[in-house]
């Protein structure tokens, strides 16, 4: 096979990974939050949305194994935790949020239905679909994102070339900010780490390729991914600012979402993007829970009543979760997001980082460095009225919810000067 048509196959591949139906409503949310400073939450969002989950994939590259082995140097204990939360959060936060999105999106505009009603058949059918492993979900997912990202391109093309009223002032003091922590509930840190290895393998191209061509053939196809993901994502944003005045002050993100298709593609357009929205939420909900279900399999000998039962109780949880509101899942997660993506961030870095880099001693170091320093993040929202986290506010960047960042440098710069200095 041609090797540019190896990385374009590559890239696309990577592209329908990233590109979750669920995460459609975040960027013309902050569109209209962030008016004229679209472009500030745009570079803010594009940092932890997209260039860390591709960033996830060139580590994954370079390392060539699972999500187990990419902490492992860390300690294997440490790595079984890890691999135990990213897998539990999966399907009590992302997986829901799928159910809650089509309902928003393509049962409640149209029918009488209640959520719970959705959320309940939308997970039974989930669960069948886990259970039998159907192939139908990977001959859908073939039509469905092209579909998706042409009726996309149309609401943005339309949107830009629209006569609308000029960009309004935003709502966000720190625009950059705000993008970088939306970019969080994406998920997409956590599924390059989740899936990220598994899709490498599968891109395993043609065996007369070297590991270095391997490596370089992914890496160029997570651009192709990437500048995909970076124009459809500002794209959004942009005509999110643009569009503005249209919403309703208090409109919800999916609502935001059908205004911008309804203004642009009219009543039947915006019910087929609707349609094709919550097919593709059905497929990825389908995605993480046989991921889980296969993780769990795994770990206990390869049995089937495991990943039967870890099904069950994955499904179960996405009945009870995915009947709330899109709002209220992503206000859930947001404490737990900046307490979990931090340690992801760093994983992500340390493993494209050489190998002189970054050696067990800094993995420890600086892991353990982010997983300190994001807990006066994760108590300050959760308990933002108590005196001592009050006084947390005192650390750099905290007013940000990235007090992490600073503490991480120093840490990871402070362990290789001294590992330099003890070799020589």
């Amino acid at each position: 096979m041609n090797k540019n048509k190896e990385v374009l196959i590559g890239g696309f591949a990577l592209f329908s990974m990233f590109f979750g139906a669920g995460n459609l409503i975040l960027p013309p949310f902050l569109g209209k939050e962030a008016g004229t400073s679209w472009l500030m939450v745009s570079v803010g969002f594009f940092i932890t949305a997209v260039f860390i989950p591709i960033l996830g994939i060139y580590a994954y590259a370079k390392i060539q194994g699972t999500m187990y082995d990419f902490a492992s140097k860390v300690s294997p204990l440490f790595s079984a935790i890890y691999c135990f939360t990213i897998y539990a959060i999966s399907v009590t936060l992302p997986g829901p949020r799928t159910a809650s999105v089509a309902h928003e999106m393509a049962i409640q505009p149209y029918f009488s239905v209640s959520s719970i009603t959705t959320s309940s058949i939308y997970f039974i059918f989930v669960f069948l679909f886990v259970i039998n492993r159907a192939k139908i979900l990977g001959i859908l997912g073939k039509f469905l994102t092209p579909l998706i990202i042409f009726i996309l391109v149309c609401v943005i093309l339309i949107g830009i070339f629209s006569d609308t009223e000029s960009i309004a002032i935003g709502n966000f003091e720190n625009p950059f900010t705000k993008g970088m922590l939306e970019g969080y509930q994406t998920f997409d840190a956590i599924g390059a780490v989740v899936i990220g290895g598994v899709l490498v393998i599968s891109m395993n191209y043609t065996k007369e390729n070297s590991f270095q061509t391997k490596k370089q053939l992914i890496t160029k196809a997570g651009l192709i991914a990437g500048t995909g993901l970076l124009l459809i994502y500002a794209g959004l944003i942009y005509i999110g600012a643009s569009f503005k005045t249209v919403f309703s002050e208090n409109a919800s993100r999916a609502e935001i979402l059908n205004t911008l298709s309804s203004a642009t593609l009219g009543k039947i357009g915006t019910q087929i993007l609707s349609f094709l929205v919550a097919l593709a939420c059905f497929t990825t909900a389908v995605g993480i829970v046989t991921g889980t279900a296969d993780y769990f399999k795994g770990r206990l000998k390869n049995s089937k009543k495991a990943y039967v039962a870890t099904a069950f109780i994955a499904c179960l949880l996405g009945v009870i979760i995915g009947q709330f509101d899109v709002n209220y899942i992503i206000n859930i997660a947001f404490p737990i997001l900046i307490f979990i993506y931090p340690i992801t961030i760093v994983l992500i870095l340390l493993n494209s980082l050489p190998e002189k880099l970054s050696a067990p001693l800094v993995f420890r170091a600086v892991v353990l460095t982010a997983f300190i320093f994001s807990m006066p993040d994760f108590l300050h929202y959760v308990l933002p009225n108590a005196k001592f986290t009050k006084t947390l506010l005192i650390l750099p960047l905290s007013s940000y919810h990235l007090s992490w960042v600073l503490p991480s440098i120093l840490v990871f710069i402070t362990v290789n000067i001294s590992r330099i200095k003890n070799a020589n």
